[in-house]
């Protein structure tokens, strides 16, 4: 108990630390939010990864699909790995880079308003991120309860509002630097701690051969012909696996929280150590809380059930560690805490300064006839920060102290909602010009309105369209496609305004810069 708590101490001194270190770079809304857009490859790379998986991934999603696909669901962490982070470097990274600053838009609703010159888009891309990532900030804390009830017998009431206030501290005190370093920190400890609790759970089964054997015995429920299901290349149900990679990977595209550290990057050569350093995080951290979830069958005898019999799939992942050592156990206590926290910062940043400068200083100006003060505007970004941190912790205590179960739910109606809504217009008004504002009005439409009719159905236990897409995961993926297809269509068939406006926007990708040539080859008679 003593080491664990040691752990804890340390590992909340250094976080409060940074932030007190950061606070200079925090003392206007430019720095609080992009952090001058002057940050570098390690801490933008590992920005986006821990913004990415948090303690849903390692305890709820891990145990979950590792149930469900077996050894199999390994594919959901390489296709994050591939689809989430090398290919949304390498196509979003640069372009979203250079036309948020040539539009001196510092977030995604932002980014729509300049683009396609509507404050109206603004202000409804604004709401959506207000209304879904409410409930997505409060499911970060799923998982926490178990763990810190394992490991040292207190409220999870109290891990909650530890957690909560430790990030507010230090996002509202250091802002977005504060997060970015913290992140590379947290992500480290992410790295680390997954590979030990690997080494560790599969040493518990006898080593890796002894475990894949063992897991290869059991039969698959879904698939009572095939033997060795949960071992096999694609896993019992490949279709319903091919949906998860889809939303976790290509969804990242269309978040807020994401797309933002494309902003902040410094430069050429930062996103180009950013996408392999990235890529490797997500291959390690992703690849591994899956690859460590698909052995949770061999847990079924000490995890616990419902009433009908279904796996509470919280508990799969406390129910592999049990067993480890203390300091495993703290090991893993600080790798849950720093994925949660990480995602948290980012999330509750993006929601704060996504409703002041989207909303609230647009409205203010328009009732004054003037802008808000600099001064002004943070404080009311850091307001909403707080307010955002409060909001998601009281929907968690709800959530775990009661019977309400919606909340943990609608993690994945919040994902597919804004990936759906965000997704294609944002790709789409990157790299076309003829993309209209119509055609971004009709992706928000379809997106939100998919994903609250899968809810719908979720709750009054009805199918959305089949069985196959009331599952938030497939509704999800249904809405992203949606929009891949409707954009261009609506565009083809509704006007464009100001195109003169958006010839002079793209111009910012064709204007020549000067580069080492280092970083370029020449021939001599080029020079």
């Amino acid at each position: 108990m003593f080491l664990k708590i040691a752990l804890l101490i340390l590992f909340f001194a250094v976080m409060i630390g940074v932030g007190i270190y950061c606070r200079k770079s925090a003392t206007d809304v430019h720095g609080f939010v992009l952090g001058g857009r002057n940050v570098g490859s390690w801490l933008t790379a590992f920005a986006f990864g821990t913004s990415y998986f948090s303690a849903v991934i390692f305890v709820g999603y891990a145990g979950q699909f590792g149930w469900k696909y077996g050894l199999a669901s390994t594919w959901i962490g390489i296709g994050n790995a591939l689809i989430g982070s090398l290919l949304a470097w390498r196509i979003l990274g640069r372009r979203t880079r250079l036309l948020t600053q040539h539009l001196h838009s510092a977030t995604m609703p932002d980014f729509f308003g300049e683009r396609f010159n509507s404050s109206a888009l603004k202000v409804a891309a604004s709401v959506i991120v207000f209304i879904f990532l409410i409930p997505y900030t409060a499911s970060l804390y799923n998982g926490l309860s178990r763990l810190f009830g394992m490991a040292f017998g207190i409220d999870y009431t109290w891990c909650v509002i530890g957690m909560a206030v430790l990030t507010a501290v230090y996002v509202l005190v250091g802002g977005y630097m504060a997060t970015a370093i913290n992140d590379f920190i947290q992500g480290m400890i992410m790295l680390i701690g997954i590979c030990a609790v690997i080494a560790a759970v599969l040493k518990c089964n006898g080593g890796f051969q002894m475990a894949v054997q063992s897991l290869s015995e059991i039969q698959s429920e879904s698939a009572p012909a095939l033997h060795g299901a949960f071992v096999s290349f694609l896993g019992p149900q490949p279709i319903y696996l091919l949906g998860v990679v889809l939303l976790t990977s290509l969804g990242t595209w269309g978040l807020p929280q994401m797309v933002g550290k494309f902003y902040a990057i410094r430069d050429e050569n930062a996103i180009r150590k950013g996408t392999f350093i990235s890529t490797m995080f997500a291959l390690v951290v992703a690849g591994g809380c899956y690859f460590l979830g698909g052995f949770g069958r061999l847990y079924g005898s000490v995890i616990e059930y419902s009433a009908n019999g279904t796996p509470i799939y919280d508990s799969i992942v406390p129910s592999m560690l049990q067993s480890l050592p203390d300091v495993m156990i703290a090991i893993v206590i600080i790798l849950v805490l720093s994925a949660s926290m990480s995602t948290l910062s980012s999330l509750v940043l993006t929601s704060g300064s996504t409703l002041t400068l989207d909303i609230i200083r647009p409205a203010v100006a328009g009732r004054r006839g003037s802008e808000m003060k600099d001064k002004s505007v943070l404080t009311c970004i850091r307001m909403f920060v707080l307010f955002f941190i409060a909001v998601s912790s009281v929907l968690a205590i709800i959530q775990a102290k009661s019977s309400v179960t919606f909340i943990a739910q609608l993690m994945g109606i919040s994902w597919g909602a804004l990936a759906g809504a965000f997704l294609a217009p944002f790709l789409y008004g990157l790299y076309w010009k003829r993309t209209s504002p119509a055609s971004v009005w009709v992706s928000f439409i379809v997106g939100v309105v998919i994903m609250c009719a899968c809810m719908y159905g979720t709750f009054t236990h009805t199918a959305f369209i089949s069985p196959y897409f009331s599952s938030p995961i497939n509704a999800g993926v249904l809405a992203m496609v949606a929009g891949l297809v409707i954009v261009p269509i609506v565009s083809i068939i509704t006007p464009v305004r100001n195109k003169e406006a958006v010839e002079e926007m793209f111009g910012c990708y064709e204007r020549t810069v000067t580069v080492r040539a280092s970083d370029t080859l020449v021939d001599k008679e080029e020079i």
